[in-house]
């Protein structure tokens, strides 16, 4: 009876230990992609440090047709992120209080991809950190660097009144 006791209390502690386990265990990230340079995860407004991408409004023209640029830039975004984990090195905040950072997915630079799938640019204003994957993305004329563009910075100088 004395083993028996012991055996059961073994055996109730184990599946206690393993039920804490399951309980404490992290959940995945909640991620939300607002546009194709700011995300946020876990609730936190996270702005790419270093790029900028079109405005989810703005076009873009190729063969003389427009072709929604900002959305598509967001798309590339979504697809590249999926269902991946992504860490981000935090840098400090911008003047609308988001968090800048520069995000990577399976250790790639978020930033570094967008920039050179052409549907992000190099933010020359702020880093010079992005300006070969820019340049690698002209000289081959992938994405907005086949188009008709808009820098997104014109673009909203001359869009907000």
């Amino acid at each position: 009876m004395y083993l028996n006791k012991k055996w059961a209390i073994l055996v109730i502690s184990i599946l206690f230990l393993i039920s804490l386990f399951i309980n404490t265990e992290i959940k995945s990230q909640d991620i939300q992609i607002t546009d194709g340079d700011t995300i946020k995860i876990d609730g936190e407004k996270i702005r790419f440090s270093g790029i900028d991408t079109p405005e989810l409004k703005q076009k873009c023209i190729k063969k003389n047709i427009k072709n929604s640029c900002g959305l598509k830039a967001k798309q590339i975004l979504i697809d590249k992120i999926g269902n991946n984990k992504v860490t981000c090195l935090r840098e400090g905040k911008d003047q609308y209080y988001r968090t800048l950072a520069e995000c990577f997915v399976n250790n790639e630079s978020l930033s570094s991809f967008l920039v050179r799938s052409g549907y992000a640019f190099a933010y020359r204003r702020y880093s010079k950190k992005f300006i070969e994957d820019e340049e690698y993305a002209k000289s081959k004329k992938i994405g907005m660097w086949s188009m008709e563009f808009d820098y997104p910075w014109n673009y909203r100088k001359f869009t907000k009144k």
